[in-house]
């Protein structure tokens, strides 16, 4: 009994870690080190925002959709979660909360960098 109960939870443990690593990847652009989302697309970030606080909503989080995090999702190094005031959740790196741009098509496409001197591509260090 106890072996399975070890078993399901490292299970568990196991399936919330890919949570994270299933939610962004690093890629290269041209010469560029950047994240993306799983489905790469750039990540963006908004210095508006806070540490640990979102502060892009309605209009701004439609064309800036947040990078969802799953239900369970955990830290994972510099990625963290933050709680959005409609009691979803996102994923943030080194605290700030980051962001996918609507006007972005196709894998690759930095559509976003530097939109109105606030929204920049998160680089990979």
């Amino acid at each position: 009994m106890n072996t399975t109960i070890v078993g399901l939870a490292a299970l568990l443990l196991g399936t919330v870690t890919s949570y994270a690593a299933d939610a962004w990847k690093e890629a290269d652009v041209g010469g560029t080190k950047i994240y993306t989302a799983a489905s790469g697309m750039t990540l963006y970030s908004y210095d508006k925002d806070e540490k640990g606080k979102s502060n892009c909503y309605d209009k701004c989080a439609a064309n800036w959709p947040p990078l969802k995090a799953e239900a369970g999702a955990k830290a994972d190094d510099e990625w963290s979660v933050v709680d959005r005031t409609d009691g979803s959740k996102m994923w943030a790196y080194d605290g700030k909360p980051v962001y996918t741009f609507v006007k972005d098509t196709k894998a690759g496409d930095m559509n976003g960098e530097g939109v109105g001197g606030v929204w920049h591509a998160l680089k990979a260090d």
